[in-house]
């Protein structure tokens, strides 16, 4: 596993309202803030990010920069989940595929860059999205195609599963579609209250990152077993660094984090 997943609930109408809205009368932001209660200090973030937004050009690629960008919007507005090195994108067969939507079925073309690619090809990127109207049938069809079952499940293994599904389940309830996005929130599995986050940290479901937490645990442990080492002897003198690289497919800030996850 190594890829910072995050799904991110939202509908077509939020991604307008919320972001290319945004984009074209930055006075928005206050009145957004003010009507979902978005605190100050992440007001400020998201009015910073909506600068650096733009600065995009029709020649950029819309997965790392639109894309990303919508994700990290609306975690300023709603809860989303966190998932360890597991992606849609990361599925090398198409049985997921008639769930998902492409952005040129989604938007308009003159909301588009000129290359999209509809899925996570690198770190800090959008990934594929559900629209609300496919949520259940997504679901239906999970709880009665034992092949689907297997597919998902091999895709979201290790216990990851239970988010992914914890996420969909969300959407349905909210009327919501899911996006799918690398890096927004990194949490560092040795110390979680030293983990980085470019939307609002307390809207990130902490599930994912304690199993992300307890997974690397366990494989320290084995390890200093293996070497008849003293227990907690990786973890305490560990270095814990962010590296950036392709994505494989698969065949079938401190006080924030002290007080998210009560450590």
């Amino acid at each position: 596993m190594g890829w910072d997943i995050s799904y991110h609930p939202i509908s077509k109408e939020q991604i307008i309202e919320r972001y290319f809205n945004v984009l074209n009368d930055k006075s928005l932001i206050t009145e957004l803030s003010n009507k979902h209660q978005i605190k100050d200090f992440y007001a400020k973030k998201y009015e910073e990010l909506i600068d650096i937004a733009l600065v995009t050009t029709p020649e950029d690629v819309f997965d790392k920069t639109h894309g990303y960008y919508i994700a990290v919007v609306q975690g300023f507005f709603e809860k989303y989940f966190y998932v360890r090195g597991s992606a849609i994108s990361f599925l090398e067969g198409d049985e997921l595929s008639r769930y998902t939507k492409n952005w040129e079925e989604i938007l308009p073309k003159g909301l588009l860059t000129d290359e999209i690619h509809n899925r996570i090809t690198e770190n800090y990127c959008s990934g594929k999205f559900i629209p609300k109207e496919n949520i259940t049938q997504l679901l239906d069809d999970y709880e009665n195609n034992i092949e689907l079952q297997e597919v998902i499940h091999t895709l979201f293994s290790h216990k990851r599963i239970a988010i992914f599904l914890k996420a969909l389940y969300y959407a349905q309830d909210k009327g919501l579609g899911l996006l799918e996005a690398t890096e927004v929130v990194e949490p560092n599995p040795i110390d979680l209250n030293s983990s980085a986050c470019y939307s609002n940290l307390f809207n990130c479901d902490p599930q994912g990152a304690l199993l992300y937490q307890e997974t690397a645990m366990e494989q320290f442990a084995e390890i200093e077993k293996e070497k008849g080492l003293e227990s907690g002897t990786i973890a305490s003198n560990a270095e814990y660094e962010v590296k950036n690289h392709e994505p494989v497919q698969q065949k079938t800030k401190k006080s924030f984090w002290k007080r998210l996850f009560k450590k």
